[in-house]
């Protein structure tokens, strides 16, 4: 019987993108089943994979955790009644290994008797004996690979639990002190949630198989029936053990307006022309939205701005906005803002969300401030790992590229992500240049932010050039 990894491991384990292993997939090389490959498939398939020695694999992953955000807890023990609980079935799975090659052990036993029997009258069962006793004594030269392979493996469902949500697809690991919804929330999958603290139930599931276990208490109560179903609260519960579950996934509609007292964290500079405003949501008010949509800040002295979100979903209680220091009520408003001030935050609104159902390369074009929005896109698909190509097209007059230092780190980090900075004088010549940066838009969704004259000069351009009008959101 063959052992079955889930993707996301596999990719961890022989130390390559995601991104790469898709490829092997779409070429045939790898077959998968039910979300997994099999250990014998990893071996034939990456022969040279350096399972001893993973240092570049580290030192990649380092880059991406400085490129994008991350849990600060990620690398953590889980709680000891959950990590009792992974070892526990370590060991049950160890054990039933155990008495199954003891069981083959006997049957070897046996059929080596039986052979020697036949032998006595059939000269080709001696022969077949031989052949199997030589079989038996020569290790298959895969073997310390897959040893190793396998308890690399091990320490990886120890130390987390792989869920996957259905219908949805979306996969993602459990890792520490995580519940099943910060776990969700942190690799970016938008699952329906309302309070996050087990009083109202919006974050109701459940359970296919695994298992999972409560962690926090709720107010919340199921049913004896909806308990026999596996419904659970992914708000308060973790995963102990890889595990499929049934949840909604949100989309732009079915995400209320919020209205949120935020706190001040920093306001940092990012040039002459533009700062960054980072916001604190409380514990039990955290803001749901989708990537690429915008909110209305409300400062202590009243004055008011529209703002795309900077920052991805995954960021938990971090919102962040780019502001254009452009002598406005609340620009001005800024110089005067310390920490733990309040902004009010009202939303979020707008539909240019992120859509990783579609397999297709991404196009992210922005002039001067319209990179906030696709900042936020970019860091979502990021967290999702999302396999296809993501090319940047930024252009900017005055502004410059103030993140400039982050998308090229963005482009050292991941190999496929390319970023091209323009330098435009007015919105047409922004729109010339960019037209000429994007190669082949008819295979592309095309993701844009910036001032209407930039971005309808873009569009006409590249739908004159064989771009599907449904592939365009901006």
């Amino acid at each position: 019987m063959s052992h079955w990894l889930p993707l996301s491991r596999v990719a961890r384990l022989v130390g390559i993108s995601r991104a790469a292993l898709q490829e092997h997939i779409r070429s045939g090389a790898l077959e998968t089943f039910d979300g997994g490959v099999a250990l014998d498939a990893v071996l034939r398939v990456f022969p040279d994979a350096r399972l001893e020695d993973d240092s570049e694999f580290q030192r990649l992953e380092e880059i991406k955790r400085q490129a994008i955000w991350r849990p600060a807890h990620e690398e953590t023990l889980p709680d000891r009644d959950v990590l009792a609980s992974r070892l526990h079935r370590v060991g049950d799975e160890f054990a039933a290994a155990k008495v199954l090659l003891m069981h083959y052990d006997r049957v070897l036993g046996w059929l080596d008797v039986k052979l020697a029997d036949l032998a006595e009258r059939t000269p080709e069962a001696d022969a077949l004996r031989a052949w199997l006793a030589d079989e038996l004594a020569a290790a298959p030269p895969e073997a310390d690979r897959g040893r190793t392979l396998l308890a690399r493996e091990t320490v990886m469902r120890v130390m987390s639990a792989h869920t996957r949500l259905e219908p949805s697809g979306h996969d993602f690991f459990v890792n520490g002190d995580d519940t099943v919804l910060e776990a969700a929330l942190g690799a970016g999958v938008p699952v329906a949630y309302g309070c996050s603290n087990g009083t109202c139930g919006a974050c109701r599931a459940r359970l296919v198989s695994g298992e999972v276990r409560k962690v926090r208490p709720h107010d919340y109560t199921f049913s004896e029936a909806d308990k026999a179903a596996g419904a659970f609260l992914m708000c308060c519960n973790t995963a102990v053990a890889d595990s499929v579950v049934e949840a909604s996934v949100e989309g732009c509609t079915s995400i209320p307006t919020q209205h949120i007292p935020a706190k001040v964290r920093a306001v940092e500079p990012l040039g002459d022309f533009m700062a960054a405003l980072h916001l604190t949501t409380p514990r039990s008010q955290r803001l749901r939205f989708l990537s690429g949509q915008s909110v209305t800040l409300t400062a202590p002295d009243g004055s008011t701005a529209d703002f795309p979100v900077a920052s991805c979903p995954c960021e938990g209680r971090e919102v962040t906005v780019h502001v254009r220091r452009d002598g406005g009520p609340f620009a001005a408003a800024l110089d005067g803002l310390g920490r733990a001030d309040t902004i009010v935050i009202d939303g979020p609104r707008g539909s240019l969300a992120f859509r990783e159902d579609r397999a297709r390369p991404v196009v992210f074009i922005g002039l001067d401030e319209g990179f906030a929005p696709l900042k936020s896109l970019i860091q979502h698909a990021m967290s999702l790992e999302f396999a296809e190509p993501m090319h940047l097209v930024w252009a900017a007059g005055a502004v410059g590229q103030y993140r400039d230092n982050l998308c090229r780190s963005w482009a050292d980090a991941f190999d496929t992500f390319t970023y091209t900075p323009l330098a435009a004088d007015n919105a047409q010549a922004a729109a010339d240049a960019v037209v000429r940066a994007v190669d082949t838009p008819a295979g592309a969704d095309v993701y844009a932010a910036g001032p209407a004259p930039f971005l309808e000069a873009v569009r006409a351009a590249l739908v004159a050039r064989g771009l599907p009008e449904d592939a365009w959101r901006a």
